[in-house]
């Protein structure tokens, strides 16, 4: 848990969680179902719950290239903040969807807010939500 003090002098609190599965597809569901648990905790609306969960798995999925990478792990962190959830993806993947891709159309269109970017490791994508309004 990390506390941070705000503009306001009032205290919000930040959770972080941090998964890691195998990367391979077959271990999407966990990160979907964490990211759906996570998500409810911001009152989302079920709509905005589903979304935020099909974009967490469709990041995952180009993080992946739809194949199992032995001996690799897909890495997830969750960030709430109040009114808040940010989740970065970190997977085997050496490339990244084109800005203009669909792939990248439907992250914008479910999330708001899409990053990316690529390390020695792989590359990773982070999205941001934030409640009750799109970022």
């Amino acid at each position: 848990m990390i506390t941070v003090v705000g503009e306001s002098g009032k205290t919000n609190v930040t959770d972080v969680v941090e998964l890691r599965v195998p990367a391979d597809p077959a271990y999407l569901t966990v990160i979907r179902t964490a990211s759906a648990g996570l998500a409810a905790r911001l009152d989302l609306t079920l709509d905005e719950i589903e979304d935020l969960r099909i974009a967490v798995d469709e990041a995952c999925a180009l993080l992946l290239g739809h194949t199992t990478h032995p001996d690799a792990h897909l890495y997830t962190e969750f960030t709430i903040r109040p009114g808040a959830l940010d989740v970065h993806v970190r997977g085997p993947a050496r490339t990244l969807p084109d800005r203009s891709s669909f792939a990248w159309s439907v992250l914008e269109a479910l999330v708001g807010r899409v990053e990316t970017g690529a390390t020695e490791e792989g590359c990773w994508i982070r999205l941001s939500h934030t409640g009750g309004r799109r970022a």
